[in-house]
C-alpha cells in the first residue's frame, strides 16, 4: 500500500472521481482501524466487528499535514501489527479468536486480503485522479 500512496495528494486522496466511492483518504483510514483492530485482538482484546466511524472513519480537512498524519498513522498501525504477529506462536495462530468461530490465522489471513483488496481500490482511484 505505500508503494500505492506514493504521490497521492491531500487533494487526490480526499477525491471522489467515482460516484459512490470511498476516497482514497477513506479507505487509509478504514484500512488502518482494522489494523488496530487486529493488534488489539492479538494483545488479548475482545474482537469487535467495527461498524459506523469505527469501520469508517470520517476524514478530517484535507491538508497536506492532515493527509501525512493520516500515512504516518496507518504506516505506525502496520508496525504495530507486525509486532503483534511477531509474538505469536505457531500453535497460538490455530487458536479461535475468543468468542469468534475463526483462529487467529484466519484473522491474519483475513486482514492481509482486506488490505490488499483495498490497495487495489486506492490504486484505481489513483489512477482515475489522473
Amino acid at each position: 500500500m505505500k508503494e500505492t500512496l506514493a504521490g497521492v495528494t491531500a487533494s487526490i486522496a480526499a477525491r471522489k472521481p467515482i460516484a459512490g466511492a470511498h476516497s482514497i483518504w477513506e479507505l487509509v483510514l478504514h484500512i488502518e482501524a482494522w489494523m488496530k483492530e487486529t493488534t488489539r485482538t492479538l494483545g488479548g482484546g475482545t474482537y469487535v466487528s467495527l461498524i459506523g466511524d469505527q469501520d469508517w472513519p470520517m476524514p478530517g480537512e484535507a491538508t497536506e499535514a492532515a493527509w501525512a498524519a493520516v500515512i504516518a498513522g496507518a504506516e505506525s498501525s502496520h508496525a504495530a501489527l507486525i509486532a503483534a504477529v511477531s509474538e505469536v506462536t505457531e500453535d497460538g495462530l490455530c487458536e479461535k479468536v475468543a468468542g469468534q468461530e475463526f483462529s487467529l490465522y484466519g484473522l491474519l489471513h483475513g486482514v492481509a486480503q482486506h488490505n490488499i483488496y483495498h490497495a487495489g481500490q486506492i490504486a484505481l482511484l489513483k489512477k482515475a485522479a489522473g
